[in-house]
């Protein structure tokens, strides 16, 4: 069993107010979270306005084959118009 973990960084330059942020994130999370089928929650800078962490697990029993989802959600979170992604990160447990 491998367990994968994507730490995404988004930019959420159009938010106004922790509202308009949350409402961002939420909408990235559920996305993600439906058409991948994995766990999302955002994991830091929870109060800051501009900017959001989220945190993805994936388990599976092949490295390559999470990796690869991983990769697919990282390439589909870069052409969403709610957040820009500034970095992220991929390591295995």
């Amino acid at each position: 069993m491998h367990v994968g973990i994507l730490r995404l960084e988004l930019g959420i330059y159009d938010a106004f107010s922790l509202k308009d942020k949350r409402r961002a994130i939420k909408s990235v999370k559920d996305k993600i979270a439906h058409r991948f089928n994995v766990s999302v929650a955002e994991v830091a800078l929870l109060d800051t306005l501009r900017h959001g962490v989220l945190g993805v697990a994936m388990v599976g029993n092949d490295v390559a084959y999470v990796q690869g989802a991983l990769d697919k959600i990282v390439d589909y979170v870069r052409t969403m118009p709610q957040a820009d992604l500034e970095d992220y990160s991929i390591e295995f447990a």
